[in-house]
């Protein structure tokens, strides 16, 4: 599979949050090519401000592997990471983060505090921002503008 087919399935995860009533937000961990963990959002359905995708995929790959290292894992989320799920990433030692939309307000990769380059920063994956980016930011856009 490509990088644009693993966002696909987050992109998935993302409709599926949605369908919850969820902010649509959408996660995969992937290693050696196969999907070990995936996840949308539940910060609703589980009363838990830290249950974004990525940390819920994240407990899930961690879970399945045995491992709180995640060294040979890559991850594909649907929108920038924000800072506490920046940290997350960097703590599982995550190979390389693939996200679709920027997030200029709440993202911490390429905007805001930029998490990765920050000195305190002690492993910082390779980062390909902007896979699946016109998708995932519609998903995002149609779900603000139908609860404004």
């Amino acid at each position: 599979m490509t990088a644009r087919s693993f966002m696909d399935l987050a992109l998935k995860q993302a409709q599926i949050a949605e369908t919850r009533g969820e902010v649509p937000i959408g996660c995969v961990i992937v290693q050696n090519g196969a999907v070990i963990a995936q996840a949308g959002n539940r910060t609703l359905a589980d009363r838990d401000p830290t249950a974004h995708a990525e940390m819920v995929a994240i407990r899930a790959a961690a879970t399945a592997l045995g491992s709180e290292r995640l060294v040979d894992c890559d991850l594909y989320v649907t929108l920038e990471p924000c800072t506490m799920c920046a940290a997350a990433i960097s703590f599982a030692r995550i190979r390389r983060l693939y996200y679709g939309a920027a997030d200029p307000k709440g993202g911490a990769v390429d905007s805001g505090v930029r998490f990765f380059a920050a000195p305190t920063c002690h492993h910082a994956p390779d980062v390909y921002p902007s896979v699946g980016e016109t998708e995932a930011a519609s998903l995002l856009t149609n779900f603000f503008k139908a609860r404004r």
